[in-house]
């Protein structure tokens, strides 16, 4: 069966790609390389024995996206493609609504053209906001989002929801991710920004293999457990066997459905070093500075849906995350770059 896999080279493509080949399935990667890099495809190679089929195409030109559908039998695609800096989103909004927007109606177009039904989507918990209540639910309140990247993802459900209720005939999963961390416990693949990392965990390890002199820990005055901003990590490795519990779902005909994908727990920036010392026994020097506009005390999600439903849940605990994040980092201090 071939899932058509857009931004398949990137962090949480590419380990979804992994386990798609490794569960039978035969994926094709489009990616731009925008943000990836094709030394991805020899290390999915490594790990598997196989080396997917790729082609090198802006999700965003329909006319390229076309070709594909036509010389491809697709029987499902899983949708990552798509610019994720929230920084960057502010500076250049309209970069972001472009390219995030286009992208995802270009392919929903060509799936109703080529009567591919099965539809994954890569949204966040960013569209939740500033919660009210722990944890969050998928019945809980969207759309009060603080930055052009999340009003992309919210804006993009949406749209989902709309075409759904036309075309019965697809079947749409939208995946909220929480908070992706850890590598391939190989050590091949893992997360490579391209620049300044934006995330916590690439910053860490970026910092105990020297690369940079100290992490910024933004604000220690959170209403939180020791001050400082709570998330709900989730291991990359876990992330990705969320989509193919989705891509299950989706064949017995669903509709649409919505699913969090956490670990149900939430460990505090503090607790994340602490945690990450302490597995890897090294040190990170970092030093407190003033809070982000935007960030939000707390976010951690209920699972209990995915859990039942998809008969999926996080396995992987954040010690073995940060062991795996900093085996990635180790064995390739420059990342995919020799």
């Amino acid at each position: 069966m071939s899932i058509l896999v857009t931004g398949g080279a990137g962090y949480i493509g590419s380990h979804t790609v992994v386990e798609l080949i490794e569960k039978g399935y035969d994926p094709i990667i489009v990616d731009n390389l925008s943000n990836s890099k094709i030394e991805v495809l020899d290390r999915i190679a490594t790990i598997t024995g196989v080396k997917p089929k790729f082609y090198k195409v802006d999700v965003c030109n329909k006319d390229e996206m076309r070709k594909i559908f036509e010389s491809e039998s697709i029987s499902a695609v899983i949708h990552f493609a798509g610019y994720k800096a929230v920084g960057e989103s502010v500076a250049k909004p309209l970069m972001y609504y472009n390219n995030n927007l286009n992208s995802t109606i270009s392919v929903l177009e060509l799936m109703l053209e080529y009567h591919v039904d099965n539809f994954v989507f890569s949204s966040s918990a960013t569209v939740y906001g500033d919660p009210k209540v722990l944890p969050i639910t998928e019945e809980s309140e969207v759309g009060g989002v603080t930055n052009p990247y999340g009003r992309t993802k919210y804006m993009i459900e949406e749209i989902l929801k709309d075409v759904a209720k036309v075309n019965s005939n697809l079947n749409i999963a939208i995946l909220r991710y929480f908070n992706p961390i850890g590598a391939h416990p190989s050590g091949l693949i893992g997360e490579d920004p391209n620049d300044i990392p934006n995330n916590l965990m690439p910053y860490i390890t970026q910092v105990a293999i020297g690369k940079r002199e100290r992490l910024g820990v933004f604000g220690s005055d959170y209403n939180t457990v020791d001050g400082t901003g709570v998330r709900d990590y989730i291991h990359v490795v876990d992330l990705a066997r969320g989509h193919l519990a989705a891509l299950d779902k989706l064949d017995t005909k669903c509709g649409l459905t919505i699913y969090n994908l956490g670990t149900g727990m939430g460990t505090s920036v503090l607790q994340m070093v602490n945690a990450f010392q302490t597995a890897n026994k090294l040190k990170v020097p970092f030093v407190i500075t003033d809070r982000r506009p935007g960030d939000i005390d707390a976010c951690y999600a209920d699972c209990s849906k995915a859990n039942k439903e998809l008969k999926w849940q996080a396995c992987y605990s954040v010690e073995e995350a940060c062991k795996d994040s900093w085996n990635f980092q180790s064995k390739n201090p420059n990342g995919y770059d020799y």
